[in-house]
């Protein structure tokens, strides 16, 4: 396996150095190839699942990845296998050359960018099911998606092996359902969870605020508003009902809401007035015809 600072094309593959360091490979075989090079090397190997159209939230996953391993590898595949009927796959943003420019800068050592039919051959009907967890929230509003999620990754573990995987609170469902299928499957895969990035503004980063209009924009910081509100009321010992109705009356009127819970993290069972430990708020709406979610960590003061 060449090093990864070669810049030529690696012949008869679909490896190519990018000329600063970074690897692009367009392949199962070669993607597994250059991992296992890497394992013999006695290094340690982190990966970023992402589906691309990426911003500083997604670059945060790879800093933590950096300091956490000695090779970063990012995955970019928009997964169709999360997408239901009348979702988003089509129109999903994507901007495969300003990735590859933006993980260049920020110190990826490779970028894997699997063919379709590699993934999913012709035929393929193995999933991958994460029950229990996966019926709630999002799994009641996307009844296929968290089953596409677990599929993914578990193939990229399969392919890659890594020793860490990077994850970010934003999707806190995600991280809660893949922590699950990682004790229950025995993978023996660290994970590691990133806190929300968000703009100046207080929105959550997401590749689909793109699709927000200046005045959708407007509406939807309400949403971090109301979790800071569900947050300060927790911490200064509300009940978790006067907490919850404190976050849903500050949503702005033009949010269409599907869930503003406040609910045990590992679980996402609702969070009775006894529950103990750190909570979490989450939200998940519409803002004008983009469908957003968010979440923020609860906990009670500690008085001195």
């Amino acid at each position: 396996m060449p090093d990864r600072s070669e810049a030529a094309d690696l012949p008869g593959t679909d490896a190519r150095g990018t000329g600063s360091g970074m690897t692009l490979i367009e392949t199962v075989d070669d993607a597994r190839a250059y991992c296992r090079a890497e394992r013999l090397r006695s290094r340690r190997i982190a990966i970023v699942p992402t589906m691309g159209y990426l911003h500083a939230g997604h670059l945060a996953l790879v800093d933590r990845a950096r300091a956490v391993a000695d090779v970063v590898v990012t995955t970019l595949f928009v997964n169709p296998t999360q997408f239901a009927a009348g979702e988003d796959l089509s129109t999903y943003p994507r901007d495969v050359e300003g990735d590859r420019r933006k993980l260049q800068e920020a110190g990826c050592d490779m970028l894997f960018v699997p063919r379709a039919g590699d993934i999913y051959p012709d035929a393929f009907s193995t999933y991958l099911a994460v029950e229990g967890i996966t019926s709630r929230y999002e799994g009641a509003y996307r009844p296929t998606h968290f089953r596409g999620v677990t599929t993914i990754v578990a193939k990229f573990f399969n392919i890659l092996a890594p020793d860490v995987a990077v994850f970010g609170q934003k999707d806190a469902q995600q991280v809660a359902v893949v922590r699950k299928m990682i004790r229950d499957m025995s993978y023996g895969v660290e994970l590691e969870v990133v806190e929300t990035m968000r703009e100046p503004e207080g929105l959550a980063m997401s590749s689909r605020n793109v699709y927000l209009t200046a005045e959708d924009r407007r509406e939807a910081l309400s949403i971090s508003r109301a979790l800071r509100a569900a947050r300060d009321a927790y911490a200064a010992g509300a009940s978790v009902a006067s907490a919850t109705e404190l976050m849903r009356s500050a949503l702005s009127p033009a949010i269409v809401p599907d869930y503003a819970d406040i609910i045990d993290p590992e679980t996402f069972l609702q969070a009775g007035e006894d529950a103990a430990g750190d909570l979490l708020a989450i939200f998940a709406g519409r803002v004008g015809r983009t469908r957003l979610i968010d979440n923020l960590p609860l906990s009670r003061r500690i008085v001195r």
